[in-house]
């Protein structure tokens, strides 16, 4: 699988991190990186671009990339792809995946959410955009901080079809 994986913003940035390093051998990233992004990353991550490098391949629709990922996804993002700006890679990238009605996942990183946000994600939801914001499962018996972030992100690789053992899953005893 290629996904490609955008981390915008500042905060919730290790989310992203915890995300791209938590990918399975078998998904091939296409990063996307925010400035402050790119400082946190800048020597852990094959295939990155930045943001403003409008020309690389998953800006294009015939780049064959499976599903995108937003993660997190500052309010800034959120608009821009919601009103068809695609002003930067991140955009462009999440515009092509729209448009070639691949699954993109987004991940609101603010709260609360303003009217306008929230419209902005009512708009890309009947789009078919997956609204996934990081919100805890408390259900998942999460006892330290890695544990909730393993579960924020196991859920977006559920969404996304992406094989994981991240955390464990209602009603599945340890098989």
């Amino acid at each position: 699988m290629k996904l490609a994986v955008a981390v915008t913003g500042a905060s919730g940035v290790q989310l992203g991190i915890k995300a791209i390093r938590s990918l399975p051998e078998n998904v091939t990233p296409f990063t996307i990186l925010s400035d402050h992004a790119q400082t946190v990353l800048s020597h852990e991550v094959d295939h990155k671009y930045h943001i403003e490098d409008i020309a690389a391949p998953i800006s294009s629709g015939s780049f064959p990339i499976d599903a995108m990922m937003i993660a997190p996804c500052s309010m800034n993002t959120l608009a821009k792809i919601a009103c068809g700006i695609a002003d930067n890679l991140v955009t462009r990238a999440a515009a092509v995946t729209i448009k070639e009605r691949r699954p993109l996942l987004v991940a609101p990183r603010e709260m609360p959410f303003s009217a306008i946000a929230l419209e902005n994600m009512l708009k890309l939801s009947r789009l078919g955009v997956i609204i996934a914001p990081p919100v805890l499962g408390y259900y998942s018996e999460s006892d330290t901080i890695e544990e909730m972030e393993n579960f924020i992100v196991g859920k977006w690789f559920d969404l996304l079809g992406i094989d994981h053992s991240l955390y464990r899953r209602w009603g599945i005893e340890d098989l």
